[in-house]
Parts: structure tokens; sequence; C-alpha cells
């Protein structure tokens, strides 16, 4: 709902604000008032679009802001017009686009008259709005669409033409030969290799430093003898008894240490030939990690990837016909799902037409002749609605409707069907050369849709306003050669004087306040100061 509009700089508009409440508001006034610049305004809001032409004279920029509440969701619109320049959009504070605009105007606001911003003009929307009126149930549909497009890629993914598949068949093979003759054995192994590498390659030296460590602890003068000539000195007396117990330990290790430190110097052989081995063997890895992975994990992940694809497409045929078997089940399934759908639509189209028609009837337009098409094929994605707005006249699509009048009414009587639409709903020239019956049936038919949604009506005729919630009046005064828009809302006398003015052009005129008391309701009477 719009709950506040602001306008500063707009056409006669200098600066306008609106409080705007549920219901139906009529805006009225005299022609050249301004009314149309509010709904120009909103227009802005919703994406419509912005002309330099907009800009008050000798202002610099014109500018709309609006409030609108969704749900429990409040945003905060405002568009920018320059004298000269391109138009800037916001919302909530931050730049925007006109596309962002116009998404969140199409569930906000419809507007109905000489603007393009209607929903219902759109082919989508009128799919749309036949099947909310029809209930139809697209799951099934989707569903089965969903599947097809699953299949097809499953089918995608095995590998395209058959010289392709080949191709792809080759590389695989040679891959997963290398990575199997390879036998990477762990994630670690180029680590370990590096290890052996190391101990190879440094045998001598490791030998010589082995036995160079044995000796000094175990030759004469050596660790061993230190610690025991130590352990002499200080046996049986107290005050180093517990240094003795430890020393006897150190030696005990010392001599552990020794005779570990000669078994694996000793085991330390010159092999050329295992060193050599061990170096291919570390290329080999350094070659795979090149090709198939930075690290020998991504390497063993890869070949497994390798291995799987390869047998999938080495099971191509037997996998293709199980595809193609479900492909046929599921095209059989899509058909069926979209022969249901289309004839839900059909059966629909006719009675919204009927429904139309009906209420066009009671809005002045006796003649008007309703269609709603859905295509020929299923499940009729081709939707649209078509209006004959005169005897003798064509069936055209909405979009083709030349009067806006007969556009707007038209789209009233839609609304008045179809049970959803943005909460804000816009008439512009919805009482265009209709009067009496008429008049009261168009504004009975918005009081309606007022009580189910948020309505502004542009109205001329005294029968659509009296029927309003609110009643704004637009109204201008000439200063200083400039021309300048206020509006504002009125209610008790107030109000009885416009409707009376809307009547007769005179709102003094006591018959015509009396017709307008007795349309509101309201007593005639007022007292004059």
């Amino acid at each position: 709902m719009l709950q506040e509009l602001h306008i500063e700089s707009l056409g006669v508009i200098e600066r306008l604000d609106l409080v705007l409440g549920h219901g139906l508001t009529a805006l009225t006034g005299e022609t050249g008032a301004g009314k149309t610049m509010l709904v120009e305004a909103i227009s802005l809001l919703v994406g419509g679009r912005a002309d330099a032409t907009m800009v008050r004279p000798g202002a610099a920029e014109a500018r709309v802001e609006g409030r609108f509440v969704v749900g429990d969701d409040e945003h905060v619109i405002a568009r920018v017009i320059p004298a000269d320049g391109r138009s800037r959009a916001y919302v909530n504070g931050r730049l925007a686009t006109v596309g962002n605009l116009a998404e969140l105007g199409s569930q906000c606001v419809d507007l109905h008259g000489q603007h393009s911003h209607q929903s219902l003009l759109s082919a989508a929307e009128q799919r749309d709005a036949l099947d909310r009126y029809c209930h139809t149930d697209l799951q099934p549909l989707r569903a089965a669409r969903a599947r097809l497009t699953e299949i097809d890629a499953a089918l995608a993914a095995l590998g395209g033409d058959s010289k392709s598949r080949a191709r792809e068949l080759d590389l695989l093979r040679f891959q997963s030969a290398e990575l199997s003759a390879a036998a990477v054995l762990s994630a670690e192994e180029d680590r370990e290799l590096e290890v052996q590498h190391d101990v190879l390659a440094g045998a001598v030296e490791y030998r010589a430093a082995g036995g160079l460590a044995v000796e000094s602890l175990t030759e004469d003068g050596g660790a061993l003898d230190a610690v025991g000539t130590a352990l002499r000195a200080i046996s049986g007396r107290a005050p180093f008894a517990e240094m003795e117990v430890r020393l006897r330990g150190l030696s005990a290790e010392v001599g552990d240490v020794a005779a570990e430190l000669r078994a694996q110097a000793d085991s330390i052989d010159e092999d050329p030939e295992r060193l050599e081995a061990v170096r291919e063997r570390m290329q080999l890895l350094r070659d795979l990690r090149r090709k198939y992975g930075d690290t020998l994990a991504e390497v063993i992940s890869f070949h497994a990837e390798v291995d799987a694809r390869l047998a999938e497409l080495e099971g191509y045929e037997q996998r293709v016909a199980q595809l193609e078997h479900e492909r046929h089940a599921a095209q059989a399934a899509e058909r069926a799902a979209a022969a249901a759908v289309g004839k839900v639509r059909r059966s629909g189209a006719g009675a919204l037409a009927k429904e139309v028609e009906a209420h066009l009837r009671l809005l002045a337009m006796p003649h008007a002749a309703v269609a709603v098409n859905v295509g020929e094929l299923d499940p009729g994605d081709e939707v649209s609605f078509l209006l004959a707005a005169n005897p003798g006249s064509p069936l055209l699509p909405l979009a083709r409707v030349a009067s806006g009048g007969e556009l707007a009414r038209a789209m009233l009587a839609l609304r008045l069907v179809l049970t959803e639409a943005p909460d804000t709903l816009v008439f512009d020239e919805v009482d265009a050369g209709i009067g009496g019956a008429a008049a009261l049936a168009v504004g009975s038919a918005l009081a309606q849709l007022g009580g189910r949604h948020q309505v502004l009506v542009v109205t001329h005729l005294a029968q659509v306003a009296a029927l309003a919630d609110t009643h704004v009046v637009v109204s201008k005064r000439v200063e200083g050669g400039a021309t300048f828009a206020s509006a504002f809302t009125v209610a008790g006398a107030d109000r009885i004087d416009e409707v009376a003015r809307m009547l007769s052009g005179d709102q003094a005129a006591e018959s015509a306040r009396r017709h307008a008391a007795d349309l509101l309701g309201q007593p005639a009477k007022r007292s004059r100061s």
C-alpha cells in the first residue's frame, strides 16, 4: 500500500505531500489542476518513463518519493528527474535502476488508464491471471519438465557425438593406464621418498658421522668413561645418593644410545642402484603432480574420477538406452501434464470472459465483447485477453485498445473478477464519457474493489467521488505569472462543496449542494462566517 507521497517541482506542482489510507480514494479537481500529475508521479515511482519536460519551469530537478508497505516490508522509493540529464532512482536510500523500480513496483502498484505500467497488459501476467482464476495446478507440469531437463543433461554429459566420445575415451584410457602403472602408494609417498633419497645420497657421510658419535661415547676417555669416573667419585656417599641413581641411569642410556648408533650406522649402505630407482620414482611423481594435481592426494582423487568417467563412457550404450527409456516416459508424463493444464485453461477462459463481460455491461459498455484466447498447443501457454468495445469492432488485445477510458473500465472489470492483484490500484479516465446510472455503477465497482485493495481514482464524476472512503481535492492558483498546485483531503461541508462543484460547476448553488449532500448521505446545511 502507498502510505505517503511527496512531490517536488513536477509540472504545476511545486511541493506536495499526501498521506493515503485504505479503501477508495477519489482525486478530484478542475481540469488542469494537476490530478494527472499525481498519477504521473506514482508511475515514475514504479518505473514509468521520465522526461525532462516534466520538471517545473525554473527548477533544477523534479523529485518524487513514496513510502510503500507490502506485508511486513516497508520500502521508500525515490525518483529524481534533472532538467538536464538522466533520471536517478533510489530504493531505501540506495541507488537503483529503473528496472529495479519496475520489479518492485509490480508487487506494489497497478496503473490503469493512459499509462504503460499495467501488469495485465503483459502476456505472462494474463496467463498467470487465468491460472489463478482457474486454480490451475502447474506442479505436475513443472515436475515433468524438470525431469526432462535432468535427463537431457545426463545424456549431454555422457559425451556428445560418437567422434568426441571416442576422443575422450582414448584420453581417459591413456590417463587411467598411466596412473595405474604409477601405482601411487599413498598421499605421503613423495615425502617418504625424499627422506630415502637424502639417506642414500649421503650414505658415506652418515656412516662416518655415526661412527664418530659411537667413538665419542665408548672409546677410552669417552662419555661412558666420564660417567663411570663420576659414579666412582660419589658412590656410597649419602649427600649424592639421588645423583648416583641418576648417573647410573645415564650410564645405561649412553650405552643403549651407543649401541643403537652403531646398528644404525652399520645399516646404511651405499646403494647406487637403489638411489637411482628412488630418483626415477621421485621424477615420476613430480610428472604426475604436474599433469594431474598439485599434491599426490589430488592425483589419487583425479585417478578415481578418470576411472569413474571411463566406466560411464564404456557403458555408454547401456546407459543411453536406459536414459532414452526414461526420457520417453518423462515425455509422456510431460504431454499428459501439459494436456491437463491446457484443458483447465481452456475451460476457464470462457467463464472468465463471461464474468468480465457481465461487469462491463454495468460499466457503460453494454455491447462490449471479451474473449480469452488460449494457444492451441498444450499446455496453452499463449494466453491473451481480447476486447471489442463496440458493436462491429474486432476483438483486439488489451494493449491495442485505443480509448483510455474503455481500457480502464476493462481493467476495472477484470480486477473485480480476479481475486489477486497488487495492493494499490490506480484508475485514470475510468469514468470518461459516462454519466447517470453508469457513473453510479462505476463508483460502486470501485468501492467494491476498495474493500480488497487501496484504490486511487482520478474522476470528474460526482457519483464516483461520493462513494469514496477518502476524498482528495487537487486545486491550482496563479501567483506572479506562475501556477501552483496543491492537494488536501476534504470532509463534511467542504466535501459537499466539492461534489456540488462537480455536479454543476457552482459549489454555492443550493440545489447542487442538496444533490451533493444526498449523494454523500450528509445534511446540506453549513455555517457561513
